[in-house]
This record gives structure tokens, C-alpha cells and sequence, in this order.
């Protein structure tokens, strides 16, 4: 995990240890901001990481490779912090005293893993003794309702679904009433893949949430999927509207940008990461965390 920033991270320790002549630090750090952009490191994010080591560096030359790293991981510590994550099933419970469900509608591409991230915090959920039902509200991708149920079935969950192409809206609706009818603490709504092109699909997104009325509006993105994922999130953020984030397959990301790019630019909680297949696999974000595994096991340290 995050092998590529570990890397970068540690040549620029070794090439900035002791004192350079200013001309050589400046080459050195715009050698660093193209690699970090190169490691899905947003450019206004990158700009920031060079500049706070030029500062540094400025008012004092680093003696040690060990100097180096700890003001690198001093900011991006201070990058990964921006985002101020929340407890979701804490949330839950919350919203639930008042006796109506807490509504949770669950947007994102296709691909990125959407579904199996649904399933994750239904399990969540339900081991905190929450009651949750699944609405199967992407009624256009063939296999999304079989996707679900799968899930459903494995978590002894109940699951609402329409026949394929029915409306979207239609489905959370039930789900809803269903929800509030039998006295259930949480309704999850997974929903079709948007793309900022398919304008459609987009207006057929806001009348889900129209209808919903949702308390939260969660984004998963892809952490595979790099400057995609800020993209993405741009986008769902400007048109649906976006209340938290969960990066799926952070686990296999190498290069380890997306977490930093989203905690900096999208000014919106990080509230999981997935850190692999099982439903277990689900932790909240914790940037102290990330700060580690990024520089866990860099050369000098």
C-alpha cells in the first residue's frame, strides 16, 4: 500500500539531507511535484506538500534523513486532518430515537464498488444491533438487483426491489414506508451509476434524493481510479449534493494520492476506507493512521 509515495518520500530524503544551494533545492522539489501529481496527488495539493518543505528547509537545513521525514509526515498529517470524519452508526442511532429511519442514499459510478461498500456498512449496522433493509434502487445495470439480494441474503437482511427499468424513486419510496411500517432503524438505497455525461441519469439521481429525502448522501469512489476519483467527486458534489465519502480498495492503492487529493480539495468527511473483500474489511478513516502506512517502512526509516 502506497509503495509509490513511500518512494518518492525517501528519495527526497536522501537527495534534501544536510545543506544544498537553493538553485539545487528548487530542482529537487519540482522534480518532486510532477512524481507526486504522477502519484495521484491533486497539483494545488502537491504545490502545498513542496512548498511547506521549502519553507522548512529555509529556515533550517535538515541534519538527518530522520528530520526529513518527520516534517513530511508533519504535513501530511495536517493535509489527511482536513477531512473531519463522523461515526455513521453513531449517526444512525441518533437519527433513529425519533422513531423514523435514517435514510442513506449511496452514490458512485459503477465499478467503483458500490454495492459491496452498501453491504460493508449494513453489516456495521447490523452488529451494532441496528435494524436495516437494502433498497435495490439501480433498476438499470443488469445483475445490480441480484448483486444486493446476494448481499442481502448472506447478511439476513430484507431487501426492497421494482422490476428492472421501473422508477428508482419508486423503490426508495418503499423502501422507506417499509422501513417506517416495521419499525427499522436504517434504510440503505444503492443506486445505478451516474456519470457526469449522462445527463439522465443524473436528473433521474435527483429525483431519488427528491423523494428520499435522505440524511446522508454518501460517495464511493475508487481508489484505483486516481484523479478519477476527485473528478467524481467534483461532480456528484455540484449536482446531487455529497455529505461523505468512502474510498473503496484503498488496500490495493500503490501510489496513495487519492486520500490525500480528497482530504485537501473536497471539503467533505472521508468516513471509510475498504481495505479489502470481506465484510469486515470497512475501517473508519483515521488520518494518523494513513500518515503511518505512508511512511511505514520508507528507506531511512
Amino acid at each position: 500500500m502506497f509503495n509509490k509515495l513511500k518512494r518518492i518520500f525517501s528519495s527526497l530524503a536522501e537527495k534534501i539531507t544536510g545543506k544544498i544551494s537553493e538553485e539545487k533545492l528548487n530542482e529537487i522539489l519540482e522534480e518532486v511535484l510532477f512524481e507526486l501529481v504522477e502519484c495521484d496527488v491533486a497539483f494545488p495539493v502537491a504545490e502545498k506538500i513542496v512548498e511547506k518543505i521549502r519553507e522548512t528547509y529555509r529556515k533550517k537545513p535538515f541534519k538527518s534523513k530522520d528530520e526529513v521525514f518527520e516534517a513530511l509526515r508533519k504535513i501530511v498529517l495536517e493535509i489527511l486532518e482536513q477531512s473531519k470524519p463522523y461515526d455513521l452508526v453513531e449517526e444512525v442511532k441518533r437519527i433513529s430515537k425519533s422513531g423514523e429511519p435514517a435514510v442513506i442514499v449511496f452514490l458512485g459510478i459503477n465499478g467503483v464498488g458500490k454495492t459491496t461498500t452498501i453491504a460493508k456498512i449494513a453489516k456495521k449496522m447490523r452488529d451494532s444491533g441496528l435494524k436495516v433493509v437494502l433498497a435495490a434502487a439501480d433498476t438499470y445495470r443488469a445483475g445490480a438487483q441480484e448483486q444486493i439480494e446476494f448481499h442481502a441474503k448472506k447478511l439476513g437482511l430484507p431487501v426492497i426491489k421494482h422490476k428492472y427499468g421501473s422508477d428508482p424513486a419508486a423503490v426508495a419510496y418503499d423502501a422507506i414506508n417499509y422501513a417506517k411500517s416495521r419499525m427499522f432503524n436504517a434504510v440503505l438505497v444503492d443506486t445505478a451509476g451516474r456519470m457526469h455525461t449522462d445527463i439522465d441519469l443524473v436528473n433521474e439521481l435527483k429525483k431519488v434524493v427528491r423523494v428520499a429525502e435522505p440524511h446522508f448522501k454518501i460517495l464511493v469512489v475508487d481508489a484505483l481510479t486516481g484523479n478519477d476519483a476527485y473528478e467524481q467527486a467534483k461532480m456528484f458534489e455540484e449536482n446531487i449534493g455529497v455529505d461523505g465519502i468512502v474510498i473503496a480498495k484503498m488496500d490495493a492503492d500503490v501510489k496513495g494520492g487519492v486520500a490525500l487529493t480528497l482530504a485537501s480539495e473536497i471539503a467533505k468527511p472521508i468516513i471509510y476506507v475498504g481495505t479489502g473483500q470481506n465484510y469486515d474489511d470497512l475501517e473508519p478513516f483515521d488520518p494518523h493512521k494513513i500518515a503511518k502506512l505512508i511512511f511505514e517502512g520508507a528507506s531511512g526509516k
